[in-house]
């Protein structure tokens, strides 16, 4: 099916009465198949982007289909870095429980065991939604029916794209990963710490794991600080009576001499106590990176966005709707907040008072 226009009789007569300069000539068309619904459109020029009509279709004309032969290098790749990581993670759960659970039992047993219920629980969390997160599929885009025009609706594809690497339709809400070659559905970014893409499937779960291993390494932390508090050997320090204790030079030289005197002493720590440091230290970068990472994840979900489409919608008018709510959809909790306030459960209880408030 071809879509000609053509100018009407009427139209032919006001355009000779008109000065030559008013008057394009049209020296070509160009005859154009839209993807979306198979129909032939005629364009005064050659348009490398142009727009049906009919279904709304996007057809970029230089779009070119990349080589794919190397994916499963960049998949290996991300599946031998998991790999690793959940090492680590054994490493860390296993090398804690070891380093501290001597001082932990010997304060009490109640004690021991209460920690070590703590510590199962986040490792069990950590564990499930590190795997969630990285072997669920990261977001299917929807069937949709296309590339027949009696099967395609007016507007059934508007502003669809045609992915040429997958040989699909793809919605302005879904993205083509390179890494993992295959369109994902709302795709926030490709996290080569999970090996996987973050879509709208396993984006919750990607927020649980930022949640968990915040809490967990937190509760590292301050077990690694109270542990080392315990079994640090005591060393010598250097006398700093002779400085003023309100000064900025006293300061300086206390910090001096307390860093001087744990370092030495670490000579004598045990091998417990070395774990315990390296705990310490990875514990703390890792949970202020995480944070940082979490804190700007809810943001983006807070104003209904992702990553990328926060990237693609930079210089223009669109601004999405920032509400609370968007972060209670976000993880399948459908109702309000205001279903739970306290003028709710009045107006529930007194019939008479909820017709006061529809009357106003």
């Amino acid at each position: 099916m071809t879509s000609i226009s053509r100018p009407a009789p009427e139209a032919l007569a006001i355009m000779a009465d008109l000065p030559e300069e008013h008057i394009t000539s049209i020296k070509e068309e160009y005859d154009v198949q839209c993807w979306g619904c198979g129909l032939h459109l005629l364009l005064p020029s050659n348009s490398p982007l142009f727009k049906c009509g009919w279904c709304g279709a996007l057809t970029n004309q230089n779009a070119r289909k990349r080589d794919t032969k190397y994916i499963w290098l960049s998949r290996l790749r991300d599946r031998i870095f998991v790999f690793i990581l959940l090492i680590f993670m054994l490493f860390v759960i296993c090398g804690g429980v070891w380093a501290v659970h001597p001082v932990i039992f010997a304060t009490s047993y109640l004690t021991g065991i209460f920690h070590s219920v703590i510590t199962f629980i986040l490792s069990v969390a950590t564990v499930y939604t590190f795997s969630s997160a990285a072997f669920k599929c990261a977001g299917t885009p929807p069937f949709i029916v296309w590339g027949s025009y009696p099967a395609v609706g007016k507007g059934g594809l508007e502003n669809y794209t045609f992915c040429n690497l997958c040989s699909k339709p793809k919605s302005p809400r879904t993205h083509h990963c390179r890494t993992c070659g295959k369109c994902i559905l709302d795709m926030d970014h490709h996290c080569p710490f999970i090996g996987n893409c973050v879509g709208a499937d396993n984006h919750p779960h990607f927020i649980a794991l930022l949640i968990s291993v915040i809490i967990g390494t937190t509760y590292v932390s301050v077990m690694a600080v109270y542990v080392c508090f315990q079994i640090w050997p005591s060393g010598t320090f250097e006398s700093i009576s002779s400085f003023n204790v309100y000064s900025t030079e006293f300061a300086i030289r206390y910090a001096r001499v307390l860093l001087m005197g744990l370092l030495r002493s670490v000579v004598f720590l045990e091998a417990r106590g070395l774990v315990l440091v390296y705990l310490l230290i990875s514990s703390v970068s890792l949970g202020i990176g995480l944070f940082i990472l979490l804190w700007q994840q809810l943001c983006y979900i807070y104003e209904g966005k992702t990553y990328l489409s926060d990237l693609s919608s930079q210089g223009s008018d669109d601004v999405g709707e920032k509400d609370c709510q968007n972060i209670l959809r976000f993880f399948g909790w459908p109702y309000s907040f205001s279903r739970y306030m306290p003028l709710w459960s009045i107006s529930r209880f007194l019939p008479s008072f909820r017709k006061k408030r529809h009357a106003r």
